[in-house]
């Protein structure tokens, strides 16, 4: 499995390219408006043709995530929506600032009920618990790292299913060691696949720009938008378990420092390149 390369769609492509540039500006409060003629440039620098993008945005936009505006300019564009950028906002805690080295917290547990005539929403607070990165120790039991309380809080009540959950902050205090609880808790094997599929894909990268003197824009821009593609689902499925807890030589640690790598080094050149298209 390791030598599956991620999947980069069109629609996941945009999402990436605003939550790494699209967002607030000193000029711009609201964040930036992309000319569709812009963003088709700038999807095809990653490898996506016209009709896809243009696919791709008509389907985020049925979703509530981009609003039609005018860029500067008065050029037709797209913006995120509020619901969008508190989205991204959420999600920049754990794409950029892993906890995977915590060691202490204790352990967030998610206890819920939902009535029979609400299963939908049974179904979508277990979707949700699941991408924040909680495992299930129970029917109706989650748990999770003491450390995703507060978004947990956040987007439960955003999604209005707060009333249906209580929240504890505890200790394992079980009859088995807690690193053999977490290997029932979480799939374990699947999650070191996934760190492993990003580790063949974007590691090579790391160390050729490490070999090179200057940073060109686009190719920085292509480099670090692929990597953020791949790197910012992986933070959802990988809740951050203290690393004691955790198998040795576990890959996630390699591929967090790998992608903090490629971010010092790609992202503020690739900001020049998409500025660059947007003048």
């Amino acid at each position: 499995m390791t030598d599956q390369q991620p999947l980069h769609t069109p629609r996941s492509l945009i999402v990436t390219f605003y939550g790494a540039y699209g967002r607030t500006r000193a000029e711009q409060p609201a964040g930036r408006t992309v000319p569709i003629a812009a963003l088709i440039r700038l999807l095809a620098a990653v490898g996506v043709d016209s009709p896809s993008v243009r696919s791709a945005v008509s389907r985020l936009k049925r979703r509530g995530l981009l609003v039609p505006d005018r860029a500067p300019g008065g050029a037709a564009g797209y913006g995120l929506s509020d619901a969008a950028r508190e989205l991204l906002d959420d999600g920049d805690r754990r794409i950029y600032g892993r906890m995977s080295t915590r060691s202490a917290g204790g352990w967030l547990l998610a206890v819920f009920s939902v009535p029979e005539e609400e299963r939908h929403k049974r179904h979508l607070l277990r979707s949700r618990l699941a991408r924040l990165g909680f495992g299930a120790a129970a029917p109706g039991v989650w748990i999770a790292p003491a450390h995703v309380h507060e978004e947990t809080r956040h987007t439960l009540e955003r999604l209005e299913l707060s009333s249906y959950v209580d929240l504890f902050r505890g200790s394992h205090l079980g009859f088995e060691p807690t690193a053999e609880a977490v290997g029932r808790w979480w799939d374990l094997d699947a999650l070191a696949d996934r760190h492993r599929v990003f580790l063949a894909a974007h590691e090579p990268v790391l160390h050729r720009w490490a070999r090179r003197r200057t940073v060109p824009a686009q190719d920085a821009y292509r480099d670090y938008l692929l990597a953020l593609d791949s790197w910012r689902h992986l933070p959802y499925a990988d809740p951050g378990l203290p690393v004691t807890l955790l198998p040795a030589d576990w890959p996630g640690v390699r591929s967090a420092r790998v992608f903090a790598g490629l971010h010092a080094r790609l992202r503020g050149a690739g900001e020049r390149f998409v500025d660059a298209a947007l003048a």
